[in-house]
């Protein structure tokens, strides 16, 4: 009897703790994270890995919801975090170039863009860890460069970002609404 005394008041107390427990919603745009190689992670517990890791982003995806993105909720020479929640970072396992000769060191960067209608302007900046683009410092910036933008035949309803490899190296894909703009990675001879 003497237990059950003590045993019931703690039952009690721990039914009205849960009771107020109240989990957080969900976030409406979740984090994601892409590699390259692609699928490393899932490759490397396979043992069918077959080139080092080079680089790994980390980013989170707003979705369109019938909004017009670009030059509207994402407007045109302003930066830009690209995404949402916290800015965007990459980072590099291997001294890559980016961009024609332009060679960016392996490291921890956060990227931006400045978009405008026909190109952006993505920037790589030493200030990791950073919600949005609020506290941006354009001294901090390592290396900006410029790609053009290009049309898609569909949309993308949610903000996607993937490497996709090509013939002088791998371009990190970065696409949303209809535009997609590729930033240009050359992890050989730099």
């Amino acid at each position: 009897m003497k237990h059950v005394t003590i045993l019931l008041p703690m039952l009690l107390v721990f039914g009205i703790c849960q009771a107020q427990y109240k989990a957080s919603s969900f976030d409406k745009s979740p984090m994601d994270m892409v590699y390259y190689p692609v699928n490393y992670p899932v490759l490397k517990i396979q043992n069918k890995v077959s080139e080092p890791l080079m680089a790994r982003v980390i980013y989170s995806r707003p979705l369109k919801n019938g909004r017009s993105v670009f030059g509207e909720l994402v407007e045109y020479g302003n930066i830009w975090r690209l995404g949402a929640n916290e800015a965007t970072e990459i980072e590099l396992y291997k001294d890559a170039k980016c961009g024609s000769e332009t060679k960016l060191k392996k490291g921890r960067y956060t990227m931006y863009a400045i978009p405008f209608a026909d190109k952006w302007t993505v920037i790589f900046n030493k200030d990791t860890d950073s919600w949005g683009a609020f506290q941006y410092d354009v001294k901090k910036d390592v290396l900006r460069v410029d790609v053009p933008t290009q049309k898609m035949p569909e949309a993308a309803e949610a903000f996607t970002m993937q490497f996709e490899k090509d013939s002088s190296g791998i371009n990190l894909a970065i696409m949303w609404d209809n535009v997609k703009a590729l930033v240009p990675f050359n992890f050989q001879n730099n």
